[in-house]
């Protein structure tokens, strides 16, 4: 093979010295290898802290659990929402490879403020003196506040760049003209979250057992050394990395889009001179690929390649608008699941922490609960990548075996069945409560927590079919120049969650603090909330935002090669057993 067959087809690829990166020699399994051993270590220095976050801010900042558990909503959201700014700076300006490395110092420098800050005495606030152990301490402030949020934001910042830059780079390595390229990259998100999993593992165990029994200073150490050992790692991939070239804002070709078509429709002459409802082929293959799927709806749009001396616009942008705005219901769908998943970082471990942590002579951290749906998503994702897309293949006869919309469907059932478990299973716990004459006292409640595992367990499982299913649909079904942008949309959705999780705790206050005097999630003892209410609140919520999702599954049409697009919602129905 000549040098010119070796080339990369697409031209918008170079190896890190920003030459034209070459088949064979740049991108494929071994480039995303060092992808995947990255995220175990960003991930673990992200969810050390993250887990159990909320324990260190109650006991150790003396914020109250409800405000402990809006911060840590509030933190975990904002890190997954700035995800977008890394995914678009990666497609407008830079490259995914520059975003992570910038991104990766800045969560370092966050740490290293947070890891301080835990080490120092002064910069915590003071000692509770009172012999009540009810009663309320003095939470930190002033200055010391202002630390706290600094080196919290800092790691969301950089969270946030690593999470838009880091997944759509692994899959960028994959030649996606080739059915192997394609299956390589669809395993590449089933072991992105696996190693999820992994660097979840560690932290959850070994970095959380550090914080309770060595202190927050070890914790925080803990998670500055791996991200720092993480930047080597990474380069070292250089030589191997193929790279997608900056191919200017997609917000820019969106905004110019819709304000185009708007333009046009309210003019005279896109009145006088109407766009017809169906773009020709030869047009189509002059400005780019054609995408029959795409062009049967949102005509509106073809308004917007009228009048180009004003905004040229061109039917290839169209089309890319059109795709975006097809996919973007799937966002939308997922975020009632991620409000769901917020609960494990939050109220989940609070109530672990009120209960039994003892197996046998061993404590366990309550933080350390996670540690169930990441041993069940680390046996579960190469089983589903082996053996249960393999057997899917030969009886769908399509190259993904379940698509990506069944996947994405069969984690939202799981979370309407994790968050009636939860309800149940505090309904259980507060009951021991009342019979032990213990819902005034923060002694621990004679009932295991493992109870509280099953709720970890059905979300976990919604987690992998849910987030992996996400980022290859994003990823394979967006426009090449918006991919990187798209595949945040997989984080916005946690980040959404996470918000709408902290706007559902307040309302919850507000209107049953004004029917009843007495608010649902509010106060200091958790025995005296109303937790099993709330879940169930989102049981009901769940189920409604799954209906309204088969509806839309039912009617999408796939834009990748790699289905044929078949109607989601009957087998997705089957699977769920709806």
């Amino acid at each position: 093979m000549d040098v010119e067959r070796q080339i990369s087809k697409s031209n918008m690829y170079v190896s890190w010295r920003n030459k034209p990166a070459i088949e064979g020699q740049h991108g494929g399994t071994l480039a995303a290898s060092f992808v995947l051993v990255v995220e175990i270590l960003e991930n673990l220095a992200y969810l050390a802290n993250a887990s159990n976050l909320v324990l260190y801010l109650s006991k150790f900042m003396h914020f109250t659990p409800s405000s402990s558990s809006n911060i840590v909503s509030n933190f975990m959201g904002t890190a997954f929402l700035l995800a977008l700014l890394g995914g678009f700076l990666s497609d407008a300006f830079f490259t995914t490879y520059c975003i992570y490395l910038i991104s990766a110092m800045i969560e370092l420098t966050g740490l290293i403020v947070l890891t301080i800050q835990a080490h120092a005495r002064s910069l915590k606030p003071k000692s509770c003196l009172s012999a009540n152990r009810d009663a309320k301490c003095q939470e930190v402030e002033g200055g010391n506040e202002v630390i706290l949020f600094i080196g919290l934001y800092l790691v969301a910042l950089g969270v946030g760049g690593i999470k838009g830059s880091l997944p759509p780079h692994g899959a960028e390595q994959f030649d996606e003209e080739t059915t192997i390229g394609r299956k390589q990259r669809s395993s590449f998100f089933n072991y992105y979250v696996f190693c999820l999993a992994c660097g979840a593992l560690i932290a959850v165990t070994f970095a959380v057992w550090i914080e309770d029994n060595k202190g927050w200073q070890w914790g925080f150490g803990i998670s500055t050394l791996a991200i720092l050992i993480s930047i080597p790692i990474f380069l070292l991939g250089s030589t191997v990395y193929r790279i997608k070239l900056p191919t200017g804002s997609p917000i820019t070709t969106i905004c110019k889009v819709l304000a185009a078509a708007i333009f046009n429709t309210l003019s005279n002459n896109a009145r006088n001179a109407a766009v017809s409802t169906s773009i020709s082929t030869e047009t189509k293959e002059e400005e780019g690929k054609s995408n029959d799927n795409v062009t049967e709806n949102l005509n509106f749009l073809n308004k917007a390649v009228k009048n180009k001396s004003k905004f040229e616009v061109t039917v290839k942008q169209v089309e890319e608008v059109k795709i975006v705005l097809k996919i973007f219901p799937v966002f939308l769908s997922t975020i009632m699941l991620n409000c769901c998943l917020a609960q494990l970082s939050t109220f989940s471990v609070q109530q672990a922490a009120t209960m039994n942590t003892n197996i046998g002579s061993f404590r366990v951290p309550p933080a350390s609960l996670p540690i169930f749906p990441v041993l069940f998503i680390m046996v579960l994702a190469p089983l589903y990548d082996h053996v249960v897309i393999p057997f899917a293949r030969k009886i769908t006869k399509t190259e993904t075996g379940i698509t990506y919309l069944q996947r994405i469907g069969i984690g939202l059932f799981l979370s309407i069945m994790a968050m009636a478990v939860a309800a149940l299973v505090e309904n259980k716990r507060k009951k021991v409560a009342y019979q032990n004459a213990l819902t005034n006292s923060n002694e621990s409640l004679p009932i295991t927590f493992l109870w509280v595992s099953l709720q970890y367990l059905f979300l976990g499982s919604a987690d992998l079919f849910s987030l992996a299913g996400m980022m290859d649909f994003f990823f394979s079904e967006a426009p090449f120049s918006m991919r990187s942008l798209a595949t945040s949309l997989s984080w916005a959705s946690l980040a959404m969650g996470y918000y709408l999780s902290s706007v559902l705790i307040s309302i919850v206050n507000h209107v049953t603090g004004t029917f009843d005097h007495n608010p649902w999630l509010y106060g200091i003892n958790l025995n005296h909330y109303h937790l099993e209410r709330f879940y169930w609140l989102m049981c009901v919520l769940s189920g409604v935002n799954f209906l309204v999702y088969l509806v839309w599954a039912k009617s999408y049409k796939y834009v990748s090669k790699s289905t044929n697009g078949l109607n989601d919602s009957q087998m997705l129905c089957k699977s769920s057993g709806v």
